[in-house]
């Protein structure tokens, strides 16, 4: 295989994060994709509200069949408490649907966000309006929260999200900071266990080589990101399972409008499969890992995805329909885009 490796360059989906710039192999994917026919993945972060209809069709081609998609920022501030509102209830409703009529089972994480924290009397009306939200079918946990500049208003919301989580049961999905990410990851961990939280129902994200051990070490689970050119390689990731193992060990792809890869997930199984990491350690840090963790909020039944999704593209969700300008719905037509 021909493995092009591409110049440095910077990530516009999160500001300077000169840290973890690193060069990221780009698989010859429609060659490769043949070694994981018939697996099974679970993204655990994912923002679909910024893909297409387009990705769908290509994570579902690839074996994707359920995921998570996080709240988060969208890339410029929210100027009012029902962006927030429209948002959420996009989440829980609009989002979930399209999704399910591309054969992916739609979860998704609800909190306030670590950058718009710092808008403080903002942030103290999104908090009042979160538990509206937290308790809705398929919110799956409570994030992503957690630091971006390490600020006292963020770590004071997000002090009171994991009150909010223990209340509901529900899982945390920590975003850790793309500076000073080590400081910010102990930061994290250490406001968790003082509040109380079994680290077993923490899911600490965006990790790298620096912060694994110590997450692992106390117990956490280590979520791992996959982005051209920023967080993780997917090279880097397959060194990480060869070194730690499989155990409380999960892949996510964080795609969102900026510059990323809803099929991170795949391509670093195939990487796996070619660097000659086993089927079942695949499984676990692609698919069972998140399911184990984020089932603890009592709302993932793999009944409900693990043999595929019926497709009825004829359903509507509040009048509306994903097919456009007349269009006859076809749930088993073939997606002949090639994404590299």
């Amino acid at each position: 295989m021909c493995l092009n490796h591409k110049e440095f360059e910077q990530n516009p989906s999160h500001f300077e994060e000169s840290e973890e710039v690193v060069a990221q192999t780009d698989l010859s994917w429609e060659s490769h994709r043949s070694l994981i026919q018939g697996m099974r993945f679970f993204d655990p972060h994912i923002h679909m509200v910024s893909r297409t209809t387009d990705d769908y069709e290509a994570m579902r081609d690839a074996g994707i069949v359920a995921l998570i998609e996080p709240a988060f920022w969208v890339g410029q501030p929210r100027t009012g408490l029902s962006t927030f509102k429209d948002y959420f209830s996009s989440l829980v409703g609009w989002e979930r649907f399209r999704s399910s009529q591309f054969g992916i089972k739609h979860y998704c994480t609800i909190g306030l966000n670590s950058r718009e924290a710092n808008n403080e009397p903002l942030a103290e009306q999104v908090m009042e309006i979160l538990p509206l939200y937290l308790y809705k079918e398929g919110v799956v946990g409570v994030g992503e929260i957690g630091f971006d500049d390490q600020t006292a208003a963020e770590e004071k919301y997000y002090r009171m999200q994991l009150e909010m989580a223990k209340k509901a049961k529900l899982p945390v999905q920590i975003h850790t900071p793309h500076r000073d990410k080590k400081r910010g990851t102990e930061r994290s961990m250490a406001i968790a266990l003082e509040h109380g939280i079994d680290p077993s129902w923490v899911i600490v994200d965006h990790n790298n080589e620096e912060t694994v051990k110590s997450v692992l070490d106390q117990g956490f689970w280590a979520a791992f990101t996959i982005y051209p050119f920023t967080k993780m390689s997917n090279e880097r990731m397959v060194k990480i399972v060869e070194q730690y193992g499989p155990e409380r060990i999960m892949v996510n792809s964080a795609a969102d409008w900026g510059i990323s890869d809803p099929l991170a997930i795949p391509k670093t199984a195939v990487l796996m499969k070619l660097n000659g990491i086993s089927d079942e350690t695949i499984r676990l840090v692609t698919y069972q890992n998140a399911i184990d963790a984020f089932a603890k909020s009592g709302q993932i039944d793999v009944s409900d995805f693990e043999n595929g999704l019926t497709i009825d593209q004829s359903q509507k969700f509040n009048g509306n329909t994903i097919l456009r300008g007349g269009q006859e719905p076809d749930a088993k037509k073939t997606n002949t885009l090639i994404i590299k």
